[in-house]
């Protein structure tokens, strides 16, 4: 029975090393240790810059459903959620158009969201940040919260 259990834990081992080998030397892996939601050209903050930039006047803008947005946001941030993006674009394209210190946040760690919304932002020529892990490391910071 111990011998199973040690080639059982052999077989796993070389496993997970091959699996991290490949990530590493394919060129067709992942970083680890970063969101998989990151792409080339994705800029991504922490909170505290994203906090800088609010006391500078930065437009927030919260991808998260509309819903959520009127429950609680970054104090002055727009709603422009993320499955309902044409329709809102359009509504605040002349204001995006004429702001330069754009984030976008959504719902946190999981959620794609803020990174398709800044995307398809600079798809259009615009450029946002991305808030990392947006709401829950906003809130978990202690900042300040419109309810």
């Amino acid at each position: 029975m111990g011998v199973r259990v040690v080639r059982m834990a052999a077989i796993l081992a070389s496993g997970a090393l091959l699996g991290f080998a490949w990530n590493s030397w394919s060129g067709r892996g992942f970083v680890l240790g970063q969101s998989v939601f990151v792409q080339a050209g994705d800029e991504v903050i922490e909170p505290a810059e994203a906090k800088a930039r609010l006391d500078r006047g930065a437009l927030f803008l919260d991808a998260r459903p509309r819903d959520f947005w009127t429950m609680s946001h970054v104090p002055g941030a727009l709603s422009l959620p993320e499955e309902d993006f044409d329709k809102a674009f359009a509504a605040l394209e002349p204001k995006l158009r004429a702001t330069f210190n754009i984030v976008v946040y959504c719902s946190g760690y999981g959620c794609e969201a803020s990174h398709v919304v800044a995307r398809r932002l600079r798809e259009k020529g615009i450029q946002a940040a991305i808030l990392s892990e947006g709401w829950p490391a906003w809130t978990d910071a202690g900042y300040p919260v419109t309810k």
